[in-house]
């Protein structure tokens, strides 16, 4: 696993936050998921580089015990890891991580994972992407999405392994100089399970699956972001021998608005409006998520003001309020004008009334200007 300091890693200060540190690890987890970047090993490197360093920046045992010793911190960081050998695979990262993606991550790269107590198996996941508009996220929605996934073929039955009687265990005596020493170990002909495929449905796998499409319905909660995944639990390929199906990983993906901006709840709109406009004061119309509201420009607005609309960005997928709307105020100067709109403007160019005036927040400004490169 990587040397590098995780806080170089993460693209954070040795001071920041809990919450600075978790968005910036989901920036890159997002950044190098194995979704985006399909078959990329440098990509896939640096995703686990980036768990490793988060699993020891957001714990605070480990973060203390990292800034006081570094990377030769006595009995290493422990868990997963971290920067002290052995690495984390895609499970672990998936498993421990789940949270900052919205919940869902839950291993199913594929295979028949055996479960603990060797029994049982759990049927593969299945990954899907799903796009959803601003109305859709600030809404929430319900969606019907196509899967094919492995399922029983019809005619496919499952019966009692031969070698191990569908115990899922073999049991070898040896005789020893000490006596007889008995072994347990997983059967290999049925890998634990117990039960085989004993008729296979036409068409279908080894197992006894083929593969179907089917229609999924899910319900998406309002405020979900760019990366969180959703965890339809049981709707992913189905296992052999009457094991558990594994879960329908739901990837969100979002359109870009064409004028509005997400930052977390908080929506942003750039306003453009003319200088009469600004000196005069007027009304516009600034777009919503869904209809429009009507807003009042003060007169003598200057480019740059942000106004709020409280309660008008996107709500919170944890159910923690609802964001603003962020309206930035652009003055537009216009580049193309007649001899008559010149003329007009020259005769205003000397007036009082358009000489800039800078404010007592711009004269400190000035103040603090010239203390730093004097008069």
């Amino acid at each position: 696993m990587s040397k590098r300091d995780p806080y170089e890693v993460l693209g954070v200060g040795r001071n920041a936050s809990a919450d600075e540190i978790k968005k910036a690890y989901r920036k890159l987890a997002i950044k190098y998921h194995p979704d985006k970047n399909p078959g990329d090993k440098a990509a896939e490197e640096k995703f686990k580089e980036a768990a490793s360093s988060y699993e020891i920046l957001s714990d605070p045992d480990k973060k203390a015990k990292y800034d006081r010793f570094g990377h030769n911190a006595p009995g290493g960081f422990g868990g997963g890891g971290g920067f002290q050998g052995g690495g984390m695979n895609m499970e672990d990262i998936f498993s421990q991580f789940g949270d900052i993606f919205g919940g869902g991550f839950s291993g199913g790269f594929g295979g028949f994972g055996q479960q603990r107590g060797g029994r049982t198996v759990k049927g593969s996941n299945l990954r899907v992407r799903l796009k959803l508009n601003l109305e859709e996220i600030a809404h929430g929605a319900e969606k019907k999405i196509k899967v094919t996934k492995l399922v029983r073929g019809k005619g496919s039955e499952y019966g009692n392994c031969n070698t191990c009687g569908g115990s899922g265990q073999v049991r070898r005596v040896q005789s020893t100089f000490l006596g007889q020493m008995q072994t347990v170990t997983t059967c290999p002909t049925c890998g634990g399970v117990g039960q085989t495929v004993s008729k296979r449905a036409p068409g279908s796998d080894e197992h006894g699956l083929v593969r179907e499409e089917v229609v999924v319905p899910i319900r998406i909660p309002a405020g979900v972001e760019e990366g969180m995944q959703l965890n339809i639990s049981g709707m992913g390929n189905e296992a052999p021998a009457g094991g558990i199906p594994g879960d329908l990983l739901v990837v969100i993906e979002e359109e870009e608005h064409k004028e509005l901006k997400r930052d977390g709840a908080t929506l942003h709109y750039e306003a453009f409006i003319s200088m009469v406009d600004a000196a005069l004061g007027s009304s516009i119309e600034v777009p919503l998520v869904s209809g429009k509201a009507k807003v009042k420009i003060e007169p003598g607005t200057q480019s740059g003001t942000t106004m709020r609309l409280r309660g008008k960005g996107l709500p919170s997928v944890n159910q923690h309020g609802t964001g603003d709307l962020l309206v930035h105020v652009m003055v537009w100067t216009p580049t193309e004008l007649s001899k008559e709109e010149k003329a007009t403007l020259e005769k205003l160019r000397t007036s009082a009334g358009f000489q800039p005036k800078p404010t007592a927040k711009d004269k400190g400004f000035f103040e603090r200007v010239k203390e730093m490169f004097g008069n």
